[in-house]
């Protein structure tokens, strides 16, 4: 079977997405003839093999609305003959692509729809009735959780295609070993000691890192430790600082494998205080989990809460609410001993239900459904 990715970046590049991607690909390869069909992040078109895939990255004329315009990507798409496209959405650039290519005359499509276009409303005006051409033309569209599958207006008309197929992460990453203990305990050494609660992502509005700020306010003594980087950042470290927690809230930046890891292994909590549904599945919950970190999530209609469940991996709160947003961080650092039982409850839930491998055969499952119904109708 020559399978097609689709997709926006590729690693090294990080994201929700292309973190999904790249776990996917590696899953694949070797399973199915893979290519991977991305956008590169300057004018120039890249080919190369990553990980045993190979990986062609399309030049970048010019990013829109956080949309990248690739003038070759319907070129690239064209000269290829593939049984089964997989494209992943939201991803204007591919649909255009796809829709204005050379396409094989029989080939199976199948959608991973990881998210609603949120915010962009100008864009979705423009998008929408494309997007919904290459929905209906999908043989299967797979979405991360049930959740979302219910609440999205988008996939309304689409439901009878639509198969639950929850997102993995390689386990085998995220093991505890003496080097990374001996890491995680100078990460608490270097704040004395003291009650720590982090979160991961980019500083954009709707991870709601603003509310996680003003919330630590009530929760005494605590430091919150935010990985990643962002157009939000001096906003929140001011914020930070009229709050009177300046010194209790650290922006890390972007860091590397093993550092994150030191920090999961360090920290008491993870918070998940995102506000919309762009927040689709949040990957990173999975991570945290994966290294026994319970959660504090919020109740957004999406895949959020279907990852940590409450009560079960960790508490769900309002979103935006940022006085029950205290109240869970207090609960938390209080019940040392509830705390480990729910951080346990969630490694378990990964090792059963958000592997990678197990999410390689399920999507390879709907592949064989698609490629053997489109046999029989031929």
């Amino acid at each position: 079977m020559k399978v097609l990715q689709l997709g926006k970046y590729y690693a090294p590049y990080r994201g929700g997405m292309e973190t999904h991607l790249s776990g996917l690909c590696e899953e694949l390869k070797g399973r199915v003839e893979l290519e991977v069909l991305v956008s590169n992040t300057a004018l120039r078109t890249v080919r190369e093999v990553v990980n045993g895939v190979p990986v062609t990255r399309c030049a970048e004329l010019v990013k829109v609305a956080s949309t990248s315009l690739n003038p070759t990507l319907s070129l690239e798409l064209s000269r290829r003959r593939y049984d089964l496209l997989h494209m992943h959405f939201p991803h204007p650039m591919a649909v255009m692509a796809y829709l204005g290519s050379v396409r094989p005359r029989r080939h199976g499509l199948v959608i991973t729809y990881h998210s609603d276009v949120v915010r962009q409303k100008r864009l979705l005006k423009v998008y929408g009735p494309f997007m919904q051409r290459a929905l209906a033309r999908a043989d299967a569209i797979l979405v991360g959780s049930p959740n979302y599958v219910e609440t999205s207006e988008a996939l309304r008309p689409h439901r009878d295609r639509c198969h639950v197929v929850p997102f993995g992460i390689d386990v085998s990453r995220f093991v505890r070993t003496p080097a990374r203990e001996a890491a995680a305990a100078a990460v608490r050494a270097r704040y004395g000691g003291a009650p720590l609660l982090m979160g991961v992502g980019r500083l954009v509005y709707y991870k709601g890192f603003d509310h996680a700020i003003r919330a630590l306010r009530e929760v005494e003594g605590a430091h919150l430790l935010l990985v990643g980087e962002g157009p939000l950042r001096a906003e929140l470290e001011a914020l930070a600082r009229a709050c009177g927690v300046a010194g209790r809230v650290h922006f890390l930046g972007n860091l590397g494998d093993e550092e994150l890891l030191a920090l999961y292994f360090a920290c008491d909590a993870y918070v998940l205080s995102s506000v919309t549904r762009a927040e689709a599945f949040a990957l990173v919950q999975l991570e945290a989990l994966a290294c026994g970190l319970p959660v504090i999530n919020t109740a957004l209609d999406s895949g959020v809460p279907f990852v940590s469940r409450h009560e079960e991996s960790g508490l769900t709160v309002p979103p935006g609410d940022e006085a029950a947003l205290a109240a869970a961080m207090r609960r938390m650092l209080g019940h040392p001993e509830q705390r480990r039982a729910w951080g346990e409850a969630g490694r378990a839930r990964v090792l059963a239900e958000f592997t990678q491998a197990r999410m390689g055969e399920r999507v390879l499952a709907v592949y064989r459904e698609v490629m053997d119904a489109r046999r029989g109708r031929g």
